[in-house]
């Protein structure tokens, strides 16, 4: 059905031949057609025409009329701020309403300095601010952002005793959250004698915005505790951010459920993050069937997905995603190429890697930045091929930052090369790198070579610098809660049953041949201590704890902070058959899917 042009419709709101007898009921009756062509608009030109005949019936002075005519053109997504500026100056005194559309106008424009220039226009005319005008400078304050305006901002709020306002509150919490000053949006929250959705939204969000993942779990269980919210859409992506980050596949399953009981029409972004959840999550095949069956594709559509693939191993998968991509006419951007040439790394896939970055160059004209040379370093470092990795380290046409020397010195570790190697950890001290990893490298490197002073010397230096080495941990879900284990830590509330617990895999684990690989703990102690050290890995923690808490069969869900270690990933290989269990372990730059014995990675990562 085709919809009445507004145009058309003008002559309705023609003036009579007679306008003496116009009476004021007529008048009102014609401001009503207007106000309701007004409503009807969908572009510029329409609303021009309404505003014509406003201006011929003499409507415009009508405050009401005025003050509707500036939210229609300041609001619309059609509308235009400078237009609804030039109707604004002609009110001869706006009120507060009237500042306040046009405050929400500014910010929607991304004119911020406009936004603050008009509140202090609404001061100095002594137009008296109320809790719709901070909401929208809050707004600005936050996507600036500007932690100092924002302050002061509050400031004036609270002299107008409007801190207990819901809304204002609400726009405090998003504003400090986003300004980095969380414990500021949680004392707001915390201060709230009434709290919305809309708050809990935004604590929720606040803590997403400061990567506090474990924070936006809990918060969220306590909203749900309430009994009386539905999670609102921006909500749920917040928690599938938190359990994309931390692993929880189960409580991911629980927001995409609510999503799909609250929310009518899933769109891109929604579906996007929900593919990104699972697949981080270890669960690749429900990824792929959500992007199979999206009706809408967009770039990040397919980034997220590329990058997916090469995170489970699949770099042929990806590349023909990729492929897929080309084929829809999506042009691709520098984020989708680190993508498909992470994808080529994890799957040793030399020659595909060299064709892309070659392709990337020449017939998508995009200029290889370090981070994709970083990505080639990385794909010829994996396969061994550290002497045409550091010849193109040297040829690059620009100074290599700290993420190249970074790969080719991981590379250099994993195949024993300590002499290129010792080149790349000078060039990362030279760049005033203050990665506590980098210095462990080197040293792991000089320990396997039995260099003990050249040991001393790297973590002498490290002390000097301040730096301290990030402890590896594990987290696993159980339950529907995530717990976390630290290498080494015996402090868990539990620690006894999984002691015991450890004491039983090793047992087992004897009469199926395996052995510790002790290489792995490259200190300086007796072979004992060596073995002590490596039941205390968090990976082996985490799977004891899992094993105790979880029922027969069921699958175990890892995240690690740092690379899995060769006795962890041989030790987990024999538990998957002992226990006939399918574990799952992402560590920093891929996962391992362990089952019957063997890992998806065919033990290259």
């Amino acid at each position: 059905m085709i919809r009445t042009s507004v145009l058309n419709q003008t002559h309705l709101l023609l003036p009579a031949k007679d306008s003496s007898k116009s009476t004021e009921s007529n008048l009102r009756l014609k401001e009503q057609e207007c106000l309701s062509l007004l409503k009807r608009c969908r572009s510029l030109k329409e609303f021009n025409q309404v505003h014509v005949q406003m201006l011929k019936l003499g409507l415009f002075w009508e405050s009401f009329c005025a003050s509707n005519l500036v939210a229609s053109c300041a609001l619309s997504d059609w509308g235009s701020m400078d237009y609804a500026c030039s109707i604004f100056r002609q009110i001869e005194e706006p009120g507060s309403f009237v500042f306040n559309t046009m405050l929400r106008g500014y910010v929607k424009d991304a004119s911020f300095e406009e936004a603050f220039l008009l509140y202090d226009e609404m001061i100095e005319r002594g137009i008296e601010p109320d809790n719709f005008t901070y909401p929208p400078l809050l707004k600005a304050c936050a996507r600036l952002p500007a932690l100092k305006e924002g302050m002061q901002t509050h400031g004036h709020v609270f002299k107008l005793g409007l801190e207990v306002d819901v809304f204002v509150q609400n726009s405090l919490i998003s504003m400090y959250g986003k300004c980095g000053k969380i414990e500021l949006a949680c004392t707001v929250f915390k201060q709230m004698d009434q709290r919305s959705v809309a708050s809990w939204s935004a604590i929720i969000g606040a803590h997403a915005s400061k990567g506090l993942w474990s924070e936006c779990l809990m918060l969220f269980g306590d909203m749900s505790s309430e009994g009386r919210w539905r999670a609102e859409e921006s909500t749920l992506v917040s928690m599938l951010s938190a359990c994309t980050h931390l692993g929880a596949l189960d409580l991911g399953r629980c927001a995409h459920g609510s999503l799909l009981r609250n929310i009518s029409g899933l769109n891109v972004i929604v579906q996007t993050s929900l593919i990104d959840m699972y697949v981080k999550c270890g669960c690749l095949e429900k990824g792929l069937r959500l992007f199979q069956n999206m009706g809408q594709k967009n770039q990040f559509s397919y980034t997220v997905m590329i990058s997916g693939l090469a995170m489970h191993g699949h770099g042929r998968e990806a590349l023909r995603v990729f492929s897929e991509m080309l084929e829809e006419g999506i042009a691709p951007d520098d984020v989708v190429y680190v993508g498909v040439l992470s994808a080529c790394s994890h799957a040793g896939l030399v020659k595909e890697a060299l064709q892309c970055f070659s392709r990337m160059k020449f017939e998508h004209g995009i200029v290889p930045a370090v981070h994709h040379y970083g990505c080639l370093v990385d794909v010829m470092g994996q396969a061994g091929m550290l002497d045409e990795a550091f010849e193109l380290v040297n040829s690059m046409p620009f100074a290599p930052n700290d993420v190249v020397w970074r790969s080719l010195l991981s590379a250099c570790k994993a195949h024993h090369n300590l002499e290129t190697g010792e080149i790349a950890a000078k060039k990362l001290f030279q760049l005033d790198s203050l990665n506590p990893s980098d210095y462990v490298i080197l040293s792991n490197m000089y320990a396997r070579a039995q260099r003990w002073e050249d040991v001393a010397r790297i973590r002498t230096e490290m002390v000097k610098k301040g730096l301290k080495q990030t402890p590896g941990c594990s987290l696993v879900e159980v339950k529907r809660k995530v717990y976390k284990f630290v290498s080494q830590d015996m402090s868990h509330p539990q620690c006894d049953g999984v002691q015991e617990m450890i004491h039983q895999m090793e047992w087992q684990l004897k009469f199926e041949g395996y052995s510790p690989d002790i290489s792995q703990v490259l200190l300086d102690v007796d072979e004992e201590e060596k073995r002590q050290r490596l039941k205390a890995h968090s990976q082996k923690l985490a799977i004891a704890f899992a094993l105790i808490h979880t029922s027969q069969g069921s699958p175990i869900r890892i995240a690690r902070n740092v690379r899995m270690c060769n006795d962890c990933h041989t030790y987990t290989k024999y538990i998957s058959v002992i226990y006939e269990r399918e574990i799952t372990v992402r560590d920093r730059s891929r996962f391992h899917h362990f089952k019957n014995g063997t890992c998806t990675c065919g033990d290259y990562w």
